[in-house]
């Protein structure tokens, strides 16, 4: 049986790094091939740094192939060199 998850749900739901352990935030925003309805990617803040609103960092790019787990709790993926930032706009 298929597991379904609404965006409310994901974005709530910490993104872990499974390589180095770091928390990367929560999603702020998801990629969707409008043609066939998949996800792409999961994007997530690039900076965790406070007054992050006066300089705002990039935004990383988790393409969708990178996620071990989807939890209760939390996403966990691998994030290394082939996810890349994008900026905001």
């Amino acid at each position: 049986m298929a597991q379904l998850s609404t965006y409310n749900e994901l974005r709530q739901k910490e993104v872990i790094n499974v390589i180095d352990g770091r928390r990367m935030g929560n999603i702020v925003d998801l990629e969707l091939d409008v043609g066939d309805g998949t996800v792409l990617s999961l994007i997530v803040p690039g900076s965790t740094k406070m007054l992050q609103f006066l300089r705002p960092e990039k935004d990383i790019i988790i393409p969708w192939g990178n996620i071990v787990k989807i939890g209760d709790d939390v996403i966990l993926v691998k994030f290394d060199a082939f996810c890349v930032p994008r900026g905001r706009d």
